[in-house]
């Protein structure tokens, strides 16, 4: 079952990335990939369905971080359908309220999933036997009433909510990008002398840095916007950053080592310091 989902999940992220790489409408983009999605995941639903787990954990695995990673993308592609039919007509302040207030709605589910939400991101597993085996669920644990309508022999009580979870990870990540794009041409304009450095470690390392400065609020006292301090940096380095946003997403799903290069350049300074006293 394992090694049958891998596959399918290799091949849709491909098929998908294809289709993003050549297309640049996304109301094109969203409906083949839901057309994709919903095949696959019919394929996975009759293997489920019928296969025998081999103990609860090979169960819970399936349902807490296997099938969630399919549905996720159902339901990303879904939401940026519906955000792309209904973007209102008009400039770019009533554009820029329109995707803000769908970055809010992310936010609200968030709230409502606080609980849940850090029991999931702390990689907790006291209730996985709750959460994620079919018919094991406790109605005290905030049930969602959509689990009462789905099929229980592929679903359990969260499994849907941990897609959710990731969906509004890239979902994020896209109406940031939406937001960007509006304000591309006034960053085209900041005036930074052409630079003699040149960045030569990763692209991900710089983003981790740039991203501290900007939560640091110490540009600016607060007030400086994370597109203008990553185009700075472009600049300034010699090089371009790409979708930042995509890969500070990557930055925050970390397992372990979520400040990797910052904790390198602490260490990296503490030994200048010391070679220093000597």
């Amino acid at each position: 079952m394992n090694n049958f989902c891998k596959k399918k999940l290799n091949n849709l992220e491909e098929h998908l990335h294809f289709l993003e790489i050549e297309n640049n409408n996304w109301l094109n983009i969203s409906q083949e990939a839901l057309e994709v999605i919903l095949g696959v995941l019919e394929k996975i639903k009759r293997k489920a369905v019928h296969h025998q787990f081999k103990s609860q954990n090979e169960e819970i695995d399936f349902f807490k971080k296997t099938k969630p990673k399919f549905v996720s993308k159902l339901i990303y592609y879904n939401e940026i359908y519906k955000i792309e039919t209904r973007k209102p007509y008009g400039g770019e302040r009533v554009l820029r309220k329109y995707l803000q207030k769908q970055l809010n709605k992310l936010k609200r589910f968030f709230d409502d999933q606080l609980e849940f939400y850090k029991y999931y991101r702390t990689g907790s597993t006291y209730l996985d036997h709750k959460y994620f085996l079919r018919k094991k669920h406790d109605i005290k644990l905030n049930l969602s009433p959509r689990y009462f309508e789905t099929d229980h022999r592929f679903s359990t009580s969260h499994d849907y909510i941990v897609a959710k979870i990731l969906a509004n990870d890239l979902i994020e990540v896209f109406l940031e990008d939406q937001l960007n794009s509006i304000d591309r041409d006034e960053i085209k304009t900041v005036k930074i002398p052409k630079s003699k450095l040149n960045w030569t470690g990763s692209k991900t390392s710089l983003i981790e840095l740039v991203y501290a400065l900007y939560a640091s609020g110490y540009i600016n006292n607060h007030n400086a916007d994370i597109k203008l301090i990553a185009a700075t940096f472009e600049k300034m380095f010699n090089i371009d950053l790409g979708d930042y946003y995509r890969n500070f997403l990557a930055i925050r799903i970390r397992k372990k080592g979520r400040t990797q290069f910052l904790e390198e350049l602490q260490q990296e300074l503490i030994k200048y310091m010391d070679a220093q006293d000597e």
